[in-house]
């Protein structure tokens, strides 16, 4: 009989230690998958657009959309009992709204759609807050960005549960005793 492999969602601005985290339980054998949104980057680089999301936003967003739909898609398909993603779809929806662009009604009905088990935020953190090629944003806005996902995940009904500030194993093990059967 196949499992119904549990979504485990991690969520917070940019550089908040997702990814990090993301390839640590990786390591370990879970079935993650990894931020679209650096995927997208490079490949709009590599037709000449440097900053995709800048440019033209709404492009940008229905490529990370559709990313994003796969890869929660793909986890529906796996044999396993957890699964973890960096970013989810209604990140694409926050990011839009925060920067008050205009996006189809698709966008919203793909937030209800497709709905996560869990969902674990990472706050913001000054001391390992870094910008890089990829990461355009600074802390004022990495920290405004956050309250937008904050607030989208939560109209949607979503409990967040907030990781704490900690070593990348702390912060895992807080993860993994949050998914245990109680």
């Amino acid at each position: 009989m196949k499992i119904k492999s549990v979504k485990n969602l991690l969520i917070g601005g940019p550089s908040t230690g997702k990814s990090t985290v993301i390839e640590a339980l990786s390591d370990l054998g879970y079935f993650c998958f990894p931020e679209v949104s650096r995927e997208v980057t490079l490949e709009a680089r590599q037709l000449g657009i440097e900053h995709l999301f800048l440019n033209e936003p709404l492009r940008f967003s229905e490529m990370l959309l559709k990313g994003r739909i796969k890869q929660f898609e793909e986890a529906e398909t796996l044999d396993t009992h957890h699964v973890f993603m960096d970013r989810g779809i209604p990140d694409v929806t926050a990011y839009m709204d925060h920067f008050q662009e205009d996006y189809p009604k698709e966008f919203q009905k793909a937030n209800k759609a497709y709905v996560y088990d869990n969902v674990f935020l990472f706050p913001i953190w000054n001391d390992i807050y870094t910008q890089d090629n990829e990461r355009f944003e600074d802390l004022n806005l990495a920290e405004s960005l956050q309250d937008s996902l904050v607030k989208t995940y939560r109209d949607l009904g979503y409990p967040l549960i907030e990781v704490p500030k900690a070593r990348i194993h702390e912060r895992m093990d807080f993860i993994l005793n949050s998914i245990k059967p109680k």
